[in-house]
């Protein structure tokens, strides 16, 4: 049994009132009821209470937290009582509620989520959910059994740990998708407040995420191409729009089977109803690109850049002879090209020697597989007993062959021959297209319609700005959990997209400032060394026969202190206990305090 602190505001004064409540237990769970409402507690009255609580078999002394200090002077302790309790990771979860109110999205959900009821503010539930899935990728019931009671979020939230559970969580997914539409003005402004962002280049990609089961119930669930190799299962298509430094403006979640060409129109107008249509460059991979896309950028005066087909390379063979190329990296060339048929736009013609090592040692390995294979199936028609002799049957085998090791399926030509009632199986390679796989291997082309002003360099460097939008898949799905699904309602699925999402975004801010302090991009790690900050009940018992509970956190090892200097963060020594009180706290950190190089870039 316990008291508790509630607030109201009645005629726009704030009233303080107490309650006495219990825990008990119920088949969910420890549940807390009041037993009563006991009005405002003054600090005459204070020993008057807790007495009563005492004598109702509550622990009194729980209760110093609430209370301004009564007593002046020195209190002695026992130090052989002294204990530790409620160790629980702080540092992550500090750094992941500081970079959520760096970017002000504490304010965008309370602005943007109608409150009515609940325990908890929804705004407090989303931040839990995605600073919880920013520290450690885990189910959502993971986090209501396990993360929870490790980690010190709900502590710096101010959330009652034991009002945190699964159903909570799942209701905090389902009002958050109200906000997806509105969320991209926000990151505009506040992307250009700490970073200065011009929003001239706009990257984007395409990928998919699988599911385990059946899916029945959502209808985005769908077989199509795989990028996880997964064609067993179903999956959605998810489209993503970063910056040129990789920082995520806008996402979507189409069919599963949806062709990565058909998603161009829709994107494009989207977000160029936020961010504006004048000045503004896409840059997309060739699996993006139509000539119908192409012609309907061209007429609504968009810019672009984007890869092409590797078939297309073989109209400028002539500029792949010629020596003149500019070094745009240690190993790679470029240089700008024309093409008769296409007089609006202008080609660049890229190679990269570790690309051509790369490729020429898949053709020798796909050589190889197809050859073996060959004389496998011709040992198979030319054997004394049990000879293949069916005609169907080894065209079959040789086309199955061929699928797998396509890339070097050009290199052979086969003829089947029966004579006699047996079958005889021979090819040959195909030199003149060894001689084009020689010439080509390493090479790419990109076209754009930019101002042709422009040089091949800055072209170059402007399109492999997409390895950030790769690089954004790869934290997804590896760090924040992205795949597999686990859900099977279409709004639970793209909610749990969403909070990946703007995991990625606490991510990435935090990236830039790591790049701004000269330590790389390694958040995760960062992440990890920062685990090492925990917070605890120290308990100290009184030779008055009462304890006192401070809320600390613990010393860093020289290592992280070195760490936190060059973030320039400063960490609280003490943290504001609020058991049992559904109030948001301050963190103890102000936003100049939390990697302070950013608001300086």
């Amino acid at each position: 049994m316990f008291l508790r602190k509630n607030r109201r505001t009645k005629d726009g004064k704030p009233h303080v009132y107490w309650s006495l409540v219990e825990t008990v237990r119920t088949p969910k769970g420890p549940r807390q009821r009041v037993v009563g409402y006991l009005g405002n507690l003054n600090e005459e009255k204070e020993d008057l209470y807790r007495g009563m609580v005492k004598r109702l078999g509550g622990h009194s002394e729980d209760q110093l937290d609430f209370f301004k200090p009564l007593r002046t002077g020195s209190v002695s302790i026992f130090p052989e009582k002294v204990r530790v309790e409620k160790v629980r990771d702080f540092g992550d979860a500090w750094i992941g509620v500081g970079l959520w109110r760096l970017l002000k999205l504490d304010r965008f959900f309370s602005l943007n989520i109608k409150g009515g009821r609940e325990a908890i503010p929804w705004e407090a539930m989303i931040s839990f959910l995605v600073v919880s899935r920013f520290c450690e990728s885990m189910s959502k019931l993971s986090i209501a059994e396990q993360f929870a009671d490790q980690s010190a979020l709900a502590d710096i939230l101010g959330i009652d740990l034991y009002k945190i559970n699964k159903d909570r969580l799942y209701r905090a997914m389902d009002v958050l998708l109200s906000c997806k539409s509105v969320l991209g003005e926000h990151l505009k402004k506040r992307y250009g407040e700490l970073f200065q962002l011009d929003y001239e280049l706009f990257l984007y990609d395409i990928t998919s995420t699988y599911f385990e089961g059946q899916c029945l119930a959502n209808s985005q669930a769908k077989r199509g191409y795989s990028r996880d190799q997964r064609p067993d299962c179903k999956q959605v298509t998810l489209a993503l729009i970063v910056t040129k430094e990789g920082l995520p403006l806008f996402f979507e979640v189409f069919d599963g089977n949806r062709r990565d060409v058909t998603t161009v129109e829709d994107i494009v107008e989207h977000v160029e109803s936020i961010y504006g249509h004048s000045s503004r460059v896409w840059v997309m991979d060739r699996g993006m690109i139509s000539d119908d896309n192409l012609q309907w950028l061209r007429d609504r005066g968009s810019s672009y850049i984007v890869g092409t087909p590797k078939s297309m390379l073989k109209q400028f063979e002539k500029c792949l002879l010629d020596s003149e190329w500019e070094n745009v990296y240690p190993d790679v060339e470029v240089k700008l090209a024309e093409s008769p048929e296409h007089k609006e736009e202008i080609f660049i013609v890229c190679r990269s020697a570790s690309r051509r090592e790369k490729e020429k040692a898949m053709k020798v390995l796909f050589i190889d597989r197809i050859e073996t294979g060959l004389k496998k199936l011709r040992q198979a028609t030319s054997r004394e007993k049990r000879a293949l002799k069916d005609r169907d049957e080894l065209l079959k085998k040789i086309g199955a062959l061929l699928k797998v090791n396509s890339r070097a399926a050009i290199f052979f030509k086969i003829n089947v021959e029966e004579k006699g009632g047996r079958l005889f199986l021979t090819w040959e390679k195909k030199v003149a297209n060894n001689a084009w796989s020689d010439l080509s291997a390493g090479c790419y082309l990109l076209r754009s319609n930019l101002p042709k002003g422009m040089t091949a360099p800055e072209l170059w460097k402007a399109y492999i700005g997409l390895t950030e939008v790769e690089d954004s898949f790869r934290i997804g799905k590896h760090d924040l959990g992205l795949r597999p699904v686990w859900h099977h309602y279409k709004e639970r699925v793209q909610a749990h997209i969403f909070i990946c999402f703007l995991s990625l975004i606490l991510q990435r801010t935090m990236e830039q400032g790591l790049v701004c302090c000269g330590m790389g991009r390694s958040t995760r790690k960062i992440l990890q060394e920062l685990r090492g900050l925990k917070s605890m009940d120290v308990v100290l018992p009184t030779t008055e026969g009462t304890e006192l509970k401070m809320k600390v956190v613990s010393e860093p090892d020289p290592a992280l202190k070195i760490i936190l200097d060059r973030l320039k963060l400063k960490y609280p020594k003490r943290l504001k206990s609020s058991p049992n009180v559904v109030e948001k706290i301050s963190l103890p950190l102000s936003k100049n305090q939390l990697l302070s190089p950013l608001l300086t870039t």
